[in-house]
């Protein structure tokens, strides 16, 4: 497979829904993740109009998606970047990363200043998250340190530490 680099990228609109699930669905070994962007639908406290992004293969259809929602570092607002997800014959071909700058480049538009990922180490550096715990920042959960990463959107250093309160819809 080669790389495709001229992936289009949008904000969701309510005709992808069916879409968005499938691809979560698709992504990852049981539809967990396609129910959990349902329920931060629902959450008028995490649901952020906007920030929620996907790729179009080139005839249209969805082939990744990325979901950034309002999550909290003790009482200070953040964001919480997942799902990604990406159909499996589209992975390892720039879906993910066009859709990924994309909602990123939202959310700095927004005037956000922080994004927080559990990912996978090797994939999120790329986009300039670091490791939380540089930050002084923890999850409320047992996660690996190199996996949980943050991204500071307005280029300053000064973010308040403390512990990571998702929404309810994540379980944790």
């Amino acid at each position: 497979m080669s790389l495709t680099t001229d992936w289009t990228t949008r904000p969701e609109t309510s005709a992808d829904r069916k879409g968005v699930y499938g691809v979560n669905a698709a992504a990852f070994e049981t539809d967990a993740e396609a129910k959990l962007v349902d329920a931060l639908r629902e959450d008028p406290d995490a649901w952020l109009p906007g920030l929620s992004y996907v790729a179009e293969a080139p005839d249209g259809t969805i082939a990744a998606y990325a979901l950034i929602t309002r999550c909290h570092v003790d009482e200070a607002p953040a964001l919480a970047l997942a799902p990604v997800a990406v159909l499996p014959d589209h992975q390892r071909r720039g879906a993910g990363g066009a859709v990924v700058r994309a909602v990123l480049d939202a959310a700095r538009v927004c005037g956000e200043r922080l994004v927080l990922v559990l990912g996978h180490p090797e994939y999120y550096p790329r986009f300039g998250f670091a490791h939380a715990s540089e930050y002084g920042i923890r999850p409320g959960f047992d996660a690996p340190d190199e996996a949980m990463m943050a991204l500071v959107l307005d280029g300053s250093v000064s973010v308040a530490p403390g512990t990571i309160r998702y929404p309810a819809a994540f379980g944790v």
